[in-house]
């Protein structure tokens, strides 16, 4: 004989049920902070791991130090490097023909020599006609003088630079196409910032997470569609570039403003062998997903460089603190860049070596290898 099915009962005794649409009140009962006063205090207590000091020694991909012009200078970014285990810093600074030279001399004369290398900038204003083999020329010329790669290229190239006919210089503009095969001739590497991270291209409104930054700095705002192309017109403008040049070393600086998609950067890794990205002014995206980034950065470890963008020394061991532990909950250095805490992607040391020197190592063959080769 088959017995019933039992029968669950549920009984509330005292208790007054709650809606299931029941909700917060809309409104706070004291007057609300503004956006700049609000400023909670964590009271989570969690392990805390400071990293002062990288655990191998760092290529800075994304130097801005300064015009190192005098010997006071270069000692003085020299003795920050040495605190933060910085061994090669690359002046990315826009620099070329004198500007470029007194640089190298001053490093040169310093005896420090082994602990920089410059890439050289390219006159982008008023191309026409003729342009992109003046500005080739021009760059055989700063490689020939020290130069190892071409870089920064401003985000300016693209957003607001104009041709001699008034027209807004787009990326894949093929006047310059002489230029980038010149660069891949050369085996030199070519740095491009591309665009600013796409929600300065998104309506400035509420749900923007970046609204206090563009709020903060208005020329940061591009989403003006009459004065600026939108950023996924831009994005693939740049995409184009890059396919368009196979044979020359592409590195996207501030990882290609894809750090909060991070699939769509693998994307363009799988189809590109010759492109790598560095991490410069983007920590507040890669510390809010570490298990995805740990796993991103694993995956592409052969593509990923070690980069700063501003150079405060006190800022560069948040970079070590979110890529060398497993800390919870830990502030980001900069307020209006995010409202979120950061978390440790704990990275594997065969990952760390790449970031840190191994893949700037090899795509700038120039770089000396003093100090890296024990580690």
């Amino acid at each position: 004989m088959n017995k019933a099915a039992p029968v669950l009962l549920l009984v509330t005794v005292g208790l007054t049920p709650l809606s299931l649409n029941a909700q917060r009140p809309t409104e706070p009962t004291l007057p609300p902070p503004s956006i700049t006063e609000y400023r909670p205090e964590s009271t989570l207590v969690v392990p805390a791991n400071e990293v002062p000091r990288a655990k191998f020694p760092v290529v800075d991909f994304h130097g801005h130090p300064g015009n190192l012009t005098s010997l006071e200078t270069v000692e003085r970014v020299v003795a920050a490097m040495d605190e933060l285990n910085v061994q090669v810093m690359v002046q990315a600074i826009p620099s070329s023909g004198t500007r470029l030279t007194r640089q190298i001399d001053a490093v040169r004369a310093s005896g420090y020599s082994e602990r920089f290398v410059f890439f050289a900038s390219l006159d982008l204003e008023n191309v026409g006609p003729g342009s992109g083999a003046r500005i080739a020329s021009q760059l055989r010329e700063d490689v020939r003088n020290g130069a190892v790669g071409v870089g920064e290229i401003q985000k300016s190239f693209g957003l607001t630079t104009r041709k001699a006919d008034g027209s807004r210089l787009q990326l894949d503009d093929p006047e310059l196409d002489v230029v980038w095969e010149t660069a891949g001739q050369l085996g030199i590497p070519v740095f491009i910032h591309s665009g600013d991270p796409p929600e300065f291209f998104e309506p400035l409104d509420y749900e923007n997470e970046r609204w206090l930054e563009m709020a903060l700095f208005p020329n940061r705002q591009f989403n003006d569609l009459s004065r600026f192309p939108s950023f996924d017109e831009l994005m693939a403008e740049r995409d184009r570039l890059i396919a368009g040049h196979p044979n020359t070393t592409w590195v996207l600086a501030h990882m290609g403003w894809h750090t909060q998609d991070l699939g769509r950067l693998g994307e363009i890794f799988d189809r590109h062998p010759n492109v790598h990205a560095e991490v410069g002014a983007v920590l507040y995206d890669l510390g809010r997903q570490p298990r995805f980034a740990r796993e991103f950065f694993t995956k592409y470890s052969d593509r990923i460089l070690f980069g700063k963008d501003s150079f405060r020394p006190e800022e560069y061991p948040y970079y070590w603190r979110v890529f060398e532990t497993a800390d919870e909950y830990f502030d980001y250095y900069r307020d209006y860049h995010a409202f979120w805490k950061l978390y440790g992607m704990d990275l594997p040391e065969d990952v760390l070596r790449r970031v840190y020197y191994g893949n700037a190592l090899r795509i700038i063959p120039r770089i000396s290898t003093l100090g890296f080769l024990d580690n």
